[in-house]
């Protein structure tokens, strides 16, 4: 009777330490694929506890979370023949787990792969100032080529960004003497602009005077207050120009009022 009884409790102490072995546990952020006798099944177990059958049953559980995955910095040669190096980063996640364990060996390492070639690709295919500036058109076409061949594995790739564009030295200081020439022009231009517009408004002002004279002596007067304010010992006074117009004309009646008239000259040669 003892040996019964020690045979059921082994028993029941095995089946309930199997019991116990089969049970699993799913987080929220998991999903469950069983493999039953190396055969995968098409439902999915869902985040608690799930029960296994022992021995015949494998499970693998899949992170269904947004993935961050940087892609390594990639050399290349632009369309425009400029060596840069590129770097990305690349977010994706699982939306088929179970495609995502049958179809790919490591989903994980095939997108790093596929970022990688895609992003020589691109960088083939673009401009250097594409790259610096455009970024936001390579983005979008870096997540159209990994999205291909990802869908194929239950990817989806969220979004793709190029982080950073590493340029020769040489390069640099080109970008850097162009920005500096840019500069320049565009004060070269400013400036101008600033001396046509002062010509213009002194074109306007020099009218004004020309019509009305007495504006012209206000103003030298005026030039006078803020030179001696200065508290300069020389103090140089212009000529004013309506004196000069005065002499000038006096200078033309005198011509006039010294010659004699035709008359008399005619009596004195008689």
């Amino acid at each position: 009777m003892d040996v019964v009884l020690y045979v059921v409790g082994s028993l029941v102490a095995l089946g309930g330490l199997a019991g116990a072995s089969s049970l699993r546990v799913v987080k929220q952020v998991e999903r469950g694929v069983v493999f039953r006798l190396g055969r995968a099944q098409p439902d999915l177990r869902p985040p608690g506890v799930t029960r296994l059958v022992p021995v015949v049953d494998r499970m693998t559980r899949v992170n269904i979370q947004v993935a961050t995955m940087p892609v390594p910095a990639q050399d290349g040669i632009t369309r425009d023949n400029v060596t840069v190096r590129v770097d990305a980063v690349v977010y994706f996640r699982v939306i088929d787990p179970l495609r995502a364990i049958v179809e790919v060996q490591d989903y994980g390492f095939a997108i790093s792969q596929v970022a990688q070639t895609s992003l020589r690709s691109i960088i083939g295919k673009s401009d250097l100032d594409d790259l610096l500036s455009n970024r936001d058109r390579l983005n979008q076409g870096l997540e159209v080529m990994l999205d291909s061949p990802a869908a194929g594995w239950g990817i989806e790739i969220d979004r793709v960004e190029i982080k950073d564009v590493a340029l020769p030295e040489s390069m640099k200081r080109s970008m850097s003497r162009q920005a500096e020439a840019e500069r320049e022009r565009r004060s070269r231009v400013i400036t101008a602009e600033g001396e046509l517009q002062a010509s213009q408004r002194l074109a306007d002002a020099a009218t004004a005077m020309a019509d009305t004279p007495a504006a012209l002596q206000l103003r030298l007067l005026q030039t006078m207050v803020e030179v001696a304010a200065e508290k300069n010992s020389t103090l140089v006074l212009p000529f004013p120009v309506e004196m000069l117009r005065y002499f000038e004309a006096m200078a033309g009646e005198r011509p006039a009022r010294e010659a004699p008239p035709d008359g008399a000259a005619r009596d004195r040669d008689a």
